[in-house]
């Protein structure tokens, strides 16, 4: 997208004395700078575009954003600012508010990047096109602005992943992106080592609704229930429940909610009325149904036709990384090591459990970030692993000794339990007792790679 740069330097407190209508596409990155570009020299611990700003210029920059006027020469064009960082945000929102498209805000401790590209699809697939979403899991206080300065303009929709690691992170997102709709997947322990407490956790998750967008809340969520009742507009809730069961709990008959039951059908809850639609779920992991819940429930309240949304269903697909399924040969793989909070480690453990298989295997790694509580939190993954009804378990990283005290505290026997230092050895170990039939799960915080594990043993079955 192109900023008139008058009115970008006006959002920076700034005068543009070059000419009045030029316009300009905002890039922090002199290996993707096209002459006329405006050049944002953001600095980190590990680099500083300011050493790439007479690069920039070198290359046809129309301007630069900088912190210090000695990086350039003095007759350059130099847009001077305090903090890049808050410049590069501040374009951002002036991105945002030239859109017309309207604004999908995603936040929660587990299920957000699942859910914020199923949102995406199925908006493509009921004819919102064309539909923007932030790639991968760019999340943060640089993502969520590059999202909006790398649009076309003439978006319909625009899904917009937000991530937090420090306390108060969520809300000046919002500021910048002004979503007319903001899902919270829930509110669990991720981050809670840098948040504190689980009450600043949830402050923090719950800053998504800091611009008054409508809220979409997990029925299942308890803290999303307790603090709904203090939110400016009464909130839609999804959910996803087993065939048969009650539909709606904890929330009044005359609620909003859409409940995904079972993999056949979409519940509505709107004016105290039900209705019903069949559908064709085939996304791996029980636990991505409520995902898909609230990947319906943005789309519905956007407009899209339920009936449209129903149809949708059975071309989604998961991104890469979350519950996916391998064939290595005679053994199936199921390599969910994207991420691990607490919620998602013991959903997908859940989802595991109930899969059918001639024998199964758990490798499951550490989570990252989780605490003071982190020991009784491991303890609580591996007994849940225990009742995964797997023949092996093998744990791995900063609290393997944990995962396997609660293994074991759960009554599975010592022998079938082993702890591996490094994901060389959890391969070995694969190779020498995995066999044909076996459904083997990989989990692990981002930080251990376990795709190590499953790009190993991917490339002796080639």
């Amino acid at each position: 997208m192109k900023l008139s740069l008058a009115e970008a330097a006006a959002a920076l407190g700034l005068t543009w004395n070059g000419d009045r209508d030029a316009e300009a596409s905002v890039v922090t990155d002199t290996r993707t700078l096209a002459p006329g570009d405006l050049f944002v020299a953001l600095h980190g611990e590990r680099f500083d575009g300011h050493d790439f700003a007479r690069e920039a210029l070198a290359r046809g920059a129309r301007a630069v954003v900088i912190e210090r006027a000695a990086c350039v020469p003095d007759d350059a064009p130099a847009l001077l600012v305090a903090d890049t960082l808050a410049a590069y945000q501040a374009l951002g929102a002036l991105a945002r508010r030239s859109l017309a498209a309207r604004v999908v805000a995603v936040t929660g401790s587990a299920g957000k990047t699942t859910t914020k590209d199923l949102i995406a699809q199925l908006l493509v697939a009921t004819g919102s096109a064309p539909v923007a979403a932030t790639p991968a899991n760019e999340n943060n206080e640089i993502g969520v602005p590059k999202l909006f300065l790398g649009l076309r303009g003439d978006e319909r929709a625009v899904v917009v992943e937000m991530g937090c690691r420090h306390y108060g992170d969520i809300a000046p997102l919002v500021g910048l992106a002004q979503p007319d709709v903001a899902l919270l997947t829930n509110v669990g322990e991720a981050h809670l080592e840098i948040m504190g407490t689980r009450e600043r956790l949830a402050e923090t998750k719950f800053g998504i609704f800091a611009s008054g967008a409508l809220p979409l809340l997990n029925l299942d969520d308890a803290v999303s229930r307790r603090r709904a009742n203090g939110l400016e507009r009464e909130p839609v809730w999804f959910g996803a429940r087993p065939a048969g069961a009650p539909a709606v709990a904890h929330v009044s008959s005359t609620a909003r909610a859409l409940v995904v039951s079972g993999r056949g059908e979409v519940v509505l809850h709107e004016l105290g009325q039900t209705s019903r639609f069949a559908i064709e779920c085939a996304l791996p992991g029980d636990h991505n149904l409520v995902n898909l819940a609230g990947a319906l429930a943005a789309a519905w309240v956007l407009g899209a036709d339920p009936r449209a949304l129903a149809a949708a269903v059975p071309g989604l697909r998961l991104p890469a990384g979350r519950y996916e399924r391998r064939k290595l040969g005679g053994i199936e793989l199921i390599y969910d090591a994207y991420n691990a909070s607490p919620g998602g480690v013991l959903a997908t453990l859940a989802s595991f459990a109930s899969e059918p298989a001639t024998r199964k295997i758990v490798v499951l790694g550490s989570m990252a970030e989780v605490g003071a509580e982190a020991p009784q939190m491991h303890r609580r993954a591996g007994a849940e692993a225990a009742a995964t009804g797997s023949e092996a378990l093998l744990f791995g990283g900063e609290f393997a000794e944990e995962l396997a005290a609660g293994a074991r505290a759960a009554g599975f026997p010592s022998d079938a339990i082993a702890i591996f230092a490094g994901n060389a050895e959890a391969l070995a170990w694969l190779r020498a007792n995995a066999r044909a039939g076996d459904l083997i799960l990989l989990k692990a915080a981002r930080r251990y790679r376990l795709e190590e594990i499953a790009d190993g043993l991917e490339a002796e079955r080639v």
